[in-house]
């Protein structure tokens, strides 16, 4: 067909409109919707100085609980006051080889204060091996969101558990995390563990060493735990520069910081924290970083 100027000019008009159009529709297949904010989202959006304070944006309050308890030997509870921020994801932490709960204080308002409900242990003896501080650990969770007596028990979500510990405890989160693959989070902390495998663990797990640790040395600990662990658990391991084994029994913000970001990108889902772990966070407190960067 021969085109006048006029039909041309109508032809070229109903191409472009059919390309623009066309276009429009395979940019719109081709973009991803906004993603939703998680619902457990709690407190303000999240920055390096929120993160290395001594407390977060929630206060706390305490409650004590008996060494009469069944399955571990009692503790300390830390909790948010706030009730309007409906449930809170929770945290059981164990002391290690010798030690009590007195040794990790620090970190119970701490954590607590970012938004989870967080329980303290003292373990049955203070000789108590890794595999018993793991089952300790998981006594301590299944208290706090099954005992009748436990007031608070209201302000936890029962599908939002973690464990963490020092020592012969971080060895027991290992147990705990391989024992009960439900868990959402678990942060072994120089850590020691006899058995250096770990190949079974899916729960998202952070472990954090000490370059100079001579009790569980990275190179035969903390460094072979991570290795064994599968990448599609979603696992991190930070090393302190010149940290010694007992490095989490005083204030230590590097540790604080990633290990808050990792339970509020994992415990409760809130991809807000994504940049506090990936790309890997650096400084001279940091000897090394290894990472499988949490996916959205």
């Amino acid at each position: 067909m021969q085109l006048t100027p006029r039909t041309g000019a109508r032809t070229f008009t109903r191409l472009l409109t059919g390309l623009l159009t066309g276009l429009a529709l395979t940019t719109g297949a081709l973009t991803a919707p906004a993603q939703a904010a998680s619902p457990y989202e709690r407190g303000p959006d999240p920055t390096d100085a929120l993160l290395e304070a001594s407390r977060g944006p929630f206060s706390v309050a305490t409650q004590s609980v008996s060494s009469l308890v069944l399955g571990f030997g009692g503790g300390e509870i830390y909790y948010p006051t706030d009730t309007s921020q409906g449930t809170f994801g929770a945290i059981a932490i164990s002391p290690g080889y010798t030690a009590r709960w007195s040794s990790l204080d620090w970190l119970g308002p701490r954590i607590a204060s970012h938004g989870f409900v967080v329980i303290g242990i003292e373990t049955n003896t203070l000789y108590d091996q890794p595999a018993s501080r793991g089952r300790q650990l998981l006594a301590a969770l299944d208290y706090l969101v099954e005992d009748s007596s436990l007031t608070i028990r209201a302000r936890i979500d029962p599908d939002r558990l973690a464990v963490a510990g020092h020592s012969m405890g971080g060895g027991g989160s290992l147990e705990a995390a391989d024992d009960r693959p439900s868990l959402q989070a678990a942060v072994p902390i120089a850590p020691w563990n006899s058995d250096k495998s770990w190949p079974g663990i899916q729960v998202p797990t952070m472990i954090i060493g000490g370059e100079s640790d001579s009790i569980a040395p990275v190179s035969t600990h903390s460094q072979l735990f991570y290795e064994s662990i599968p990448s599609s658990a979603e696992k991190a391991y930070l090393e302190l520069n010149g940290a010694s084994h007992f490095f989490p029994q005083t204030t230590n913000t590097t540790m604080a910081k990633s290990m808050v970001a990792w339970l509020k990108r994992f415990v409760d889902d809130d991809t807000r924290y994504e940049q506090f772990l990936c790309p890997p966070p650096s400084g001279s407190a940091i000897e090394e970083y290894r990472h499988t960067c949490p996916s959205s």
